[in-house]
């Protein structure tokens, strides 16, 4: 990372420090096989911690089995329409609640030949249609173009296997490149401000050599957590005139071939029913698997599954998840709490349900950019505070004031914490076009954080909202939110925070995938993030 050398001309502005530095970037080849270390990220100046060993090693973290080449043949990729499933065993004419069904998978090539190697992305649902119930599958991959799945059995009544490829590993292949070797996929606009009004407008990103001017940038670093953020030197303005930011351009980063593997006729696509309904049986007269009886609390190891859905009501299997389904039980349970949401618009959705449903709690007119906020609503009767705003940079969004991006880090720092305080942190869409090692820098201040935060008031109440399903290209992809959200858990997993499974609660349904998902799912996410404020 850049630091401040002796001699170097430097300017402060508010938090950010700006820095005229000469900095060397080396551009290194990663093999197949291998993730390289990000290096270190500067210290955050409010918090402290050190970042956990299996967050260090992204080899193993975010291992995939190997992913062959089609050698340009797009027939020898994996087709949704010739891979097939059965049963493993013989079919039964009922099935025993709390037991599993097992089914293996056999992926094949459009000519319908079987894989060889596995690689591929699928996702298998155990639904219930007429329950409105759902689970997801466990997948192995016994990386010989062969699948085993397994489904709990937790709702008596008619269940039916769904499975859909989402990435052949064909593609899988492109993304891991995607990852591996671009440095980004997309880029972002910086607005310069005179003092008479006049603008000047440059390319922005995460490293000085994708501005479209390696030899004239200008460096910010957030002096409350390192982070770092790079713009193009504008012709005349200086660098402290930096005033707007928005989203710039997403890049051409795939070949024909490549887009052809990641067209919308073979990805999401659901297989050919290969397992006819079973009927489950009611056991000791019950036709529900329960949620264990313990409240839910932070530092709960979360199971697989997490939970699922019977008649459209989410059941963890980690803990006694409630139900708010009344304005008095949330109102009950958010009075007095000052409420601190920070992250993308998955979680801003949070904020907009209790807006809509609440009826007292009452926005404020803050005169900002929506879309990154901040956003704030009060309820004055019962004492409720609600906070949304984005996270800074790297952010997809409308022009937006620079001096509105607070790092959340900054944010942490300045929380006293408390009972009454509640932090969620949903972060992890805005990530996906950059390298591991970036959003791992990232991770790194934030964990300080909210370890010092912890630290210094334990009684403080912090949620991880886990990165849900939606995108399917190579700017966002289910594929690269499994790895984020592989990374999420690991960089919070000694702490004492509370997790909310979005990616298993939108997963779980047979809904259309979307990266907002529709009120039933939200409400479901919010319902088990008032369980850990309210837990009895």
């Amino acid at each position: 990372m850049p630091s401040q050398k002796k001699g170097e001309e430097t300017q402060t502005t508010g938090r950010f420090l700006f820095l005229y530095p000469q900095i060397l970037y080396i551009r290194v080849s990663w093999h197949d096989s291998t993730v390289p270390l990000p290096p270190q990220p500067h210290p955050p100046r409010k918090s402290s911690g050190s970042l956990p060993q299996e967050l260090s090693d992204l080899t193993h973290l975010l291992h995939w089995p190997p992913t062959l080449g089609d050698g340009g043949d797009l027939l020898a990729s994996t087709s949704p329409q010739t891979s097939t499933y059965h049963l493993r065993g013989p079919p039964q004419a009922s099935y025993t609640l709390g037991g599993y069904l097992e089914a293996i998978l056999v992926a094949r090539d459009h000519r319908g030949r079987p894989k060889t190697h596995g690689g591929d992305l699928f996702r298998a649902q155990l639904l219930g249609p007429y329950l409105k119930a759902g689970v997801p599958g466990d997948i192995q991959d016994l990386e010989n173009g062969t699948y085993l799945l397994s489904f709990p059995l937790l709702w008596a009544g008619q269940a039916q296997v769904q499975v859909r490829l989402i990435h052949s590993s064909e593609a899988v292949r492109v993304l891991r490149r995607i990852w591996r070797d671009q440095w980004a996929t997309v880029d972002f606009t910086g607005y310069f401000r005179g003092p008479t009004g006049y603008e000047e407008i440059v390319t922005c990103n995460v490293n000085p050599l994708l501005t479209g001017e390696e030899e004239s940038t200008c460096h910010y670093r957030d002096e409350d957590s390192g982070e770092l953020w790079f713009c193009a030197r504008p012709p005349t303005l200086p660098c402290d005139s930096l005033v707007g930011h928005s989203s710039g351009h997403y890049w051409n980063v795939t070949t024909p071939h490549e887009e052809a593997l990641l067209a919308w006729n073979v990805t999401d696509k659901v297989l050919p029913q290969g397992i006819s309904p079973i009927w489950v049986a009611k056991e000791s007269n019950k036709s529900l698997v329960l949620s264990p009886q313990q409240p839910c609390h932070p530092g709960i190891p979360g199971p697989k599954p997490s939970g699922f859905y019977h008649r459209a009501v989410w059941h963890s299997l980690s803990c006694s998840g409630r139900s708010f389904s009344t304005v008095d039980s949330i109102l009950g349970c958010l009075a007095g709490h000052i409420i601190h949401m920070m992250g993308d618009s998955t979680l801003r959705q949070w904020w907009e349900y209790l807006r809509d449903t609440v009826p007292s709690l009452k926005p404020v007119d803050l005169h900002t950019t929506y879309q990154t906020g901040p956003l704030m609503a009060v309820e004055t009767t019962r004492g409720i505070v609600l906070h949304w705003r984005a996270h800074s940079w790297p952010l997809r969004s409308l022009r937006t004031p620079v001096a509105s991006l607070h790092s959340v880090v900054w944010e942490l720092g300045g929380l006293a914490g408390g009972p009454h305080t509640v932090v969620v942190l949903g972060l992890g869409s805005h990530f996906t076009t950059f390298p591991p090692s970036v959003f791992v820098q990232r991770l790194a201040g934030i964990r300080a954080a909210v370890a010092a935060l912890l630290a210094r008031e334990p009684r403080t109440l912090v949620v991880i909202k886990l990165a849900n399903t939606g995108y399917k290209s190579v700017y966002g992809s289910d594929w690269f939110t499994l790895q984020v959200n592989r990374l999420l858990r690991a960089a919070f997993a000694d702490l004492r925070v509370a997790f909310v499974d979005a990616w298993e609660m939108t997963s779980s349904l047979a809904l259309p995938d979307r990266i907002h998902p529709g009120r039933l799912i939200v409400r479901s996410e919010v319902n088990f993030f008032l369980s850990s404020i309210c837990p009895t």
